[in-house]
């Protein structure tokens, strides 16, 4: 059964930033909403698929963009040109995996004195948000001999 409050916050998104609703943004929102993991867009368009046969990876893309623009999902990005999409769009931070990609959510906050000490650090910036992402194997992914520990 789908939740209707879902789709009222897709339209609100969508009509308050002049995109309109198609059965396609809403089937990609639906999938985010529901799931912990953070999927690639490939990952999405095989799910979504499963319930609307004609989406093409293409309509993904978009969808996944425009609820980026929307601020109804959260594009993580890396340097080797990856992304990953989060349906949750509150303050939260991740871990990620190195060898598979893996990324999840950590609980938690982080001590606005400690970020107020960091943003201090960065007199050549003005910092106007962060992100924290640990990086390391899961636990699938441990290489033999455990992990290599981070020296101080």
């Amino acid at each position: 059964m789908r939740d209707p409050s879902i789709e009222l916050r897709l339209r609100r998104a969508l009509e308050g930033t002049g995109h309109r609703f198609t059965k396609q943004r809403a089937a990609v929102y639906r999938y985010l909403a529901d799931t912990d993991v953070h999927p690639t867009a490939d990952e999405v368009y095989l799910a979504v698929r499963q319930d609307l046969t004609g989406i093409s990876l293409a309509a993904v893309y978009k969808s996944l963009e425009t609820l980026v623009g929307c601020g109804l999902a959260v594009k993580l990005t890396y340097g080797d040109g990856s992304a990953r999409y989060d349906g949750q769009t509150d303050p939260h931070h991740h871990a990620r995996c190195l060898a598979c990609g893996l990324v999840v959510d950590i609980d938690g906050k982080i001590a606005d004195s400690e970020i107020e000490g960091l943003r201090a650090r960065a007199a050549a910036f003005t910092v106007t948000g962060f992100r924290l992402e640990l990086s390391g194997y899961c636990a699938t992914c441990v290489p033999e001999g455990g992990p290599n520990p981070i020296h101080a």
